[in-house]
């Protein structure tokens, strides 16, 4: 279904999170193979000139934030602002290189999903993994760096100064694990927390992020309310 730019960033919104964002050749490829079905020439994608003129993505909670140029992939005379009215961008499907054009045309285009979701509920531990695994996949694990920043990003807009993980203590046999059934290899514990001999009085504890400041994680008694971050879908 063909829309302008505008209703297709709105429909995006109301459906998934946003048009497609391309921060790297890594998510170019992605999007590249998406589009492998299409037989449209070219799709939207959620790049825009900005209030200051600078080329980037307008994300819903967070700020503009402009691509640099190594990241760009502009076709050979793009961008040109034709006719001086050229504020909007859509990408060839058959090379991935972009071109800008005006807002109003009207072109298919391709949604993205954030695979992170803040619930802004305050809910014991044990309440928030039941509730993940009831409506999403499961409570965040963080194995990596990499996703250590996707909920250092999310977990900014929270409601509480810390955020549930799906990460817990077990008080018998001494060791902190991930309700995913991994181990922790990547850690980012602040200062005097996640130690093997934690305080099992009178309850067990359980991991939690920093929703600002270093963002690191915490040791907390499960019984305590927090906002908590789920997994929307594996993969």
């Amino acid at each position: 279904e063909s829309k302008t730019w505008t209703e297709a960033q709105s429909y995006c919104r109301k459906t998934y999170t946003d048009l497609a964002t391309i921060n790297n050749m890594d998510e170019m490829k992605k999007l590249e193979d998406a589009l492998k079905d299409k037989t449209q020439d070219f799709v939207w994608i959620g790049l825009n000139r900005g209030d200051t003129g600078k080329w980037g993505y307008s994300l819903p909670d967070r700020n503009f934030y402009t691509v640099d140029d190594k990241d760009q992939n502009w076709r050979n005379g793009e961008p040109n602002n034709y006719g001086g009215i050229e504020f909007c961008v859509a990408m060839y499907k058959q090379d991935g290189k972009w071109f800008d054009d005006n807002c109003e045309s009207k072109h298919t285009f391709v949604c993205f999903d954030d695979k992170l979701i803040l619930i802004q509920q305050n809910l014991s531990w044990a309440g928030a993994l039941r509730y993940c695994r009831e409506n999403h996949v499961d409570l965040v694990s963080v194995h990596s760096e990499e996703i250590q920043l996707w909920v250092e990003d999310v977990a900014q807009n929270a409601s509480t100064d810390h955020v549930w993980l799906g990460l817990r203590h077990t008080c018998t046999l001494s060791f902190w694990f991930w309700m995913s059934g991994d181990f922790i290899c990547y850690d980012n514990w602040a200062p005097g927390n996640g130690t093997d001999s934690e305080d099992c009085s009178p309850v067990e504890r359980t991991g939690a992020v920093q929703a600002r400041g270093d963002q690191q994680w915490v040791s907390l008694p499960e019984n305590q309310t927090l906002n908590f971050i789920c997994i929307r879908y594996e993969g």
